[in-house]
């Protein structure tokens, strides 16, 4: 490829549906996109073979903080969620800077090999030590020149409830960390809760920052931090700068209720990320049965106007024991939690991984119009809902023109008598 990252990238079908298309990449930017462009003499070109282009995956809630550090100091016995904030509290201590910043470096490579360019994550801010924060700031610096990432200040043990926490999340912003983050449930009260929402998204309208609240991460209907989220983000001016994380307590809720919820949060233009993976694994675990699912009402939330992103949220740590930086896997979970499985909406869970997470983030730039950065991602499928179905291999990542990462194509070769050489589990319409 070109050392001025220019090239043109042939035939890709591309997301919205249109086959055949080019796409001319100049200087890093996406100069042309349409069939068969011509292109000055001297470009060079990749064929795309017809396969699905898209930009890159987003994830807009992760802890890179945690992920990687399954086992340490010990397993997560009961598996919920409660065991996993007591386990990171254990492990607090015997953090080290070196070792934060080696598994974030870890799984930032993990994340680019999957087309994943771009991740909001949140790093505790209740170690007065600010380790992670400086370790995470440090990885920020370093995976700039191919993957975005946010930092979210984020008091684990309750902004009110943890003594130093507040003073600590203003030190983090001023160390430049990016967004203001925030965990009313785990207060001590209901009031405690609303108060820190409260808190929290002044500190945000002070500063010119954006706010992401773990907010309702519950079984418990009466857990409405939420609604104390939207009127404050109306009433500071904050729309479209402010998301709630989780709101699994709206599985929870009756339907009178959240139909008078879901408006509110719309009108704040307030986005919500959920998690499928994490909330189907950490929810409902004092259920006999029927068990709840577990996840916030993504279709409802999507048909009232809501932006809605999924996030992957948690790799290998104390809460969930899996997990590989796949948003495809993510958006697969998300398909069949939510029950989305008409055609329209298993592309709007492909969406939830990628421009929609992308307006969370408030990334610039994002896309695949003239204009935009380069940056994308080449799958082996021919459209959104196989890219779901298969966790289509990434054939290629661009990174600002510039190529940082191959897959070969995911092929089996057969030896049955009568039956053809290969298998290709794309359907060819």
């Amino acid at each position: 490829m070109a050392a001025d990252r220019t090239f043109c990238l042939r035939d890709v079908v591309l997301p919205d549906g249109r086959t055949g298309q080019d796409v001319f990449v100049e200087a890093g930017r996406i100069a042309a996109v349409g069939p068969r462009l011509a292109v000055p003499d001297g470009v060079p070109s990749l064929d795309g073979g017809g396969w699905l282009l898209s930009p890159p995956f987003v994830d807009a809630h992760f802890h890179m903080d945690a992920t990687l550090s399954h086992g340490l100091p010990r397993v997560n016995a009961s598996g919920t969620l409660l065991e996993g904030i007591a386990l990171w509290g254990e492990l607090k201590p015997l953090l080290t800077q070196q070792a934060l910043v080696d598994r974030a470096l870890a799984y930032c490579d993990w994340a680019v090999a999957k087309g994943l360019l771009a991740i909001r994550t949140h790093v505790d801010v209740c170690d007065d030590r600010l380790l992670a924060v400086e370790a995470l700031l440090h990885v920020k610096r370093t995976v700039a020149p191919y993957l975005d990432l946010q930092l979210v200040a984020f008091p684990q043990d309750g902004v009110l409830r943890s003594p130093t926490a507040l003073a600590n999340l203003k030190r983090a912003l001023d160390l430049g960390v990016d967004v203001v983050g925030g965990i009313p449930h785990f207060e001590r009260s209901m009031a405690q809760g609303a108060e820190s929402v409260r808190v929290l998204c002044e500190l945000a309208a002070d500063r010119g920052l954006p706010v992401d609240m773990h907010c309702d991460e519950s079984d418990d209907p009466l857990s409405r931090h939420i609604e104390t989220l939207a009127a404050e983000t109306v009433r500071l001016g904050l729309q479209g700068r402010v998301t709630g994380s989780h709101l699994t307590s709206m599985h929870s809720m009756d339907n009178y209720y959240a139909s008078k919820l879901i408006p509110l949060i719309a009108e704040a233009r307030v986005h919500v990320v959920a998690n499928p993976l994490i909330n189907i694994t950490l929810q409902g675990r004092h259920d006999t049965y029927p068990k709840r699912r577990g996840m916030t009402r993504v279709p409802e939330l999507l048909a009232a106007g809501v932006n809605v992103g999924f996030g992957h949220d948690c790799v290998m740590d104390p809460w969930y024991s899996l997990g590989s930086g796949d948003m495809l896997e993510v958006a697969h979970m998300g398909l069949h939690v939510a029950q989305m499985t008409s055609q329209a909406q298993m592309r709007a869970c492909f969406d939830a991984v990628t421009r929609n997470n992308a307006a969370v983030l408030g990334l610039d730039g994002y896309g695949l119009e003239p204009g935009c950065h380069a940056d994308m991602v080449l799958l082996q499928a021919r459209d959104p809902v196989e890219a779901i179905r298969l966790r289509a291999t990434r054939l290629l990542v661009v990174r600002d023109g510039r190529v940082v990462a191959r897959t070969a194509p995911a092929v089996a070769t057969l030896d049955l008598p009568g039956r053809p050489a290969a298998v290709d589990w794309t359907l060819r319409r």
